[in-house]
């Protein structure tokens, strides 16, 4: 394979074994992002001449024999809303177009600490709030399998950039999918840790703002294995939060799919995926039984899915409502009183979510408590559960729309794409990981992506669970034109 798009654990190994230098792989990167980059736009920010210095550096290290790092030499790139000292954190708004960073995010330091070269910053949507990635900034990115259709967001350009071969590794942030979907539409891996194990310092407007609830930073890659590395290098507790804690995930090592019990959710009736989706599911349930898995599927959940979308849509937008100004709050505190109490559909639930009573948050903080011990007993039957990941394959731009007008063409009828919320929930809700792996393509030659969602702090399960279905069943797929 060429080393373009080789995992970050086999360029660190090629880089150590002296047959390819970091020099040299940095060089073909940047060949390719010049060739590439024009059209899919998915590396917005890009400093050649730090980048050089840094493979340099590390092939005199390699060269003069000092201990390396496990990423040693790779280049890669992070999320636009990572701080990268010298360069802008904008979130896509364009009253932070001329942001300076001060320092490194602590993700990118340790990254760093452990070897990797950041050689720049790839594209987000605005406040990171669309499974679209464009901005009045960096304009639009666009998916390498087909450019008439999004990347997914808001960790859009990470997952663009890798299918493309042009960086070796991501990180990216999770709150409302963002790292999952993009994964899905990009036929990548993602993985959302479990809330709370990485440090979020440096992804804010401010060096102290609180970390909002539910979202997490994680890692995106070509290859199952750069995940456990990656997270592993990322999660700890921040040395310079007080109370500092220290973080010991169970370790995961069986060896055979055969040592597993899943779950399998192939479909759901209030939220419906496509055809090509659901079959995608029931081949991985397949694969597993034949390879000796205990599959158990379409199990009945810990909660009723409509009830799950709802807590989950109010406990996120409670968690976003943070950046509103008083004006868009008392705006949108007067859009919802204009709906019926009892109307249920996205635009009355986003509104009063978004200006719901801090009392009303916390009666919905409880019912997530109760979800959370739910999930411990459902987890104590099964490993993990697989489920899909969005209703279609990436979907068509649709820049111009609102998330409550946008729909998606499932088997010919049009559902609303806010019913992703369901899917994205099943880990969020609850803090739960989840792993996003390739599971099939649909009839367009489009990659369907699968979450792998484990008990809290299982983690290396998950991770677990999607590397051994990547060296027995599939794993990412080059789109044509990049190879």
């Amino acid at each position: 394979m060429d080393p373009w798009f080789m995992g970050a654990v086999g360029l660190a190994a090629a880089i150590r074994e002296k047959r390819i230098s970091s020099t040299e792989l940095l060089d073909g990167y940047l060949a390719r992002i010049d060739r590439h980059n024009p059209t899919l736009n998915a590396i917005i920010i890009l400093d050649k001449d730090a980048a050089r210095t840094s493979a340099k550096a590390a092939d005199d290290a390699l060269a003069a024999g000092t201990d390396v790092g496990p990423l040693h030499g790779v280049p890669m790139t992070v999320k636009e809303s990572f701080d990268l000292a010298g360069h802008p954190s904008t979130f896509g708004r364009p009253d932070r177009r001329d942001h300076k960073a001060a320092r490194d995010a602590l993700t990118l330091e340790r990254l760093k600490a452990a070897g990797a070269i950041v050689m720049g910053k790839t594209n987000v949507p605005l406040d990171l709030a669309e499974w679209q990635s464009f901005n009045e900034i960096y304009g639009v990115t666009v998916n390498p399998f087909d450019t008439s259709r999004t990347p997914g967001g808001s960790s859009g350009g990470a997952a663009a950039a890798l299918a493309a071969g042009l960086t070796g590794l991501e990180i990216g942030s999770d709150i409302g999918g963002s790292i999952r979907v993009p994964a899905h539409c990009c036929g990548v891996y993602g993985h959302k840790p479990t809330y709370g194990i990485v440090p979020l310092r440096g992804h804010a407007f401010g060096p102290d703002d609180a970390d909002p609830d539910i979202m997490v930073a994680g890692p995106l890659s070509r290859r199952a294995q750069d995940l456990r590395l990656s997270l592993d290098i990322i999660a700890g507790a921040d040395p310079e939060a007080p109370g500092a804690w220290r973080l010991d995930l169970p370790d995961e090592n069986r060896r055979h799919l055969r040592d597993f019990r899943v779950a399998v959710i192939t479909n759901d009736a209030t939220y419906p995926v496509d055809s090509d989706t659901s079959t995608a599911l029931e081949n991985v349930a397949k694969h597993m039984e034949d390879e000796g898995a205990m599959v158990l599927r379409d199990p009945e959940l810990p909660m009723p899915s409509d009830a799950l979308w709802l807590l989950y849509l109010t406990v996120l937008r409670g968690a976003t409502s943070g950046r509103l100004s008083d004006k868009q709050s008392a705006e949108i505190a007067a859009k919802a009183d204009g709906f019926d109490a009892a109307d249920m559909n996205y635009d009355p639930v986003q509104f009063r979510s978004l200006s719901q009573r801090h009392q009303a948050w916390l009666h919905a903080c409880d019912r997530r408590e109760k979800l959370r011990s739910l999930w411990r007993a459902f987890f104590g039957d099964v490993d993990a559960l697989l489920t899909p990941m969005m209703a279609t394959s990436a979907f068509p731009h649709m820049r111009e729309l609102k998330r409550q007008d946008q729909y998606l063409d499932v088997d010919g009828t049009l559902q609303p794409n806010a019913d992703t919320y369901y899917w994205i929930g099943l880990a969020s809700a609850a803090h739960l990981p989840s792993t996003l792996a390739p599971a099939g393509m649909n009839k367009d030659g489009l990659p369907i992506g699968m979450q792998i969602i484990g008990p809290e702090a299982h983690d290396r399960r998950c991770i677990r669970l999607a590397e051994l279905l990547e060296e027995s069943f599939r794993g990412f797929t080059v789109p044509a034109g990049y190879e």
